[in-house]
């Protein structure tokens, strides 16, 4: 039996950083980290204002659901290339990933986006030496599935 893979608290330190205070966008969602693991990842995301795409109704923009999915589905990879490299040390597996890139993306709206917080996750399918493959999920605060995607990025 192989034993876990578990992140150094300073590289889930380094890449909740890079996420919330080095991205300027995300800071603009309000993008926050929950969790990271070899090959998934997941968020939160409160309701404000700014993101509100439906002023009668007042829901959640698609674009906010689509960019914070996007967004979930890369760190879900880049801890699936560092989770392969844990032989070299955390500062190095950071600089891993400066190719990637999003290829195609897919979200289903399938309800409405109202309420005051949200929930993100992603996880690797398939993690190849060009392109890997996520799918990802949206929920509002009480779990029901608001959205779901699918997403490629080229990872060399």
């Amino acid at each position: 039996m192989t034993k876990p893979i578990v992140f150094e608290p300073e590289y889930v330190e380094a890449l909740r950083a890079l996420f919330e205070q080095s991205i300027a966008f995300n800071q603009v969602l309000g993008l926050r980290i929950v969790a990271i693991r070899p090959g998934s990842a997941s968020g939160t995301l409160a309701m404000k204002p700014e993101l509100i795409g439906h002023p009668t109704h007042q829901r959640l923009h698609g674009g906010v659901i689509s960019a914070s999915l996007d967004a979930m589905a890369g760190l879900a990879i880049i801890a699936a290339i560092g989770a392969r490299h844990m032989d070299e040390p955390p500062a190095q597996r950071m600089h891993r990933f400066a190719r990637l890139g999003t290829i195609d993306l897919r979200i289903d709206y399938l309800r409405p986006a109202t309420g005051t917080a949200f929930t993100m996750s992603a996880e690797v399918l398939r993690l190849g030496s060009r392109v890997a493959s996520t799918r990802m999920d949206f929920r509002d605060d009480a779990g029901e599935l608001l959205a779901s995607g699918a997403a490629a990025y080229i990872v060399s």
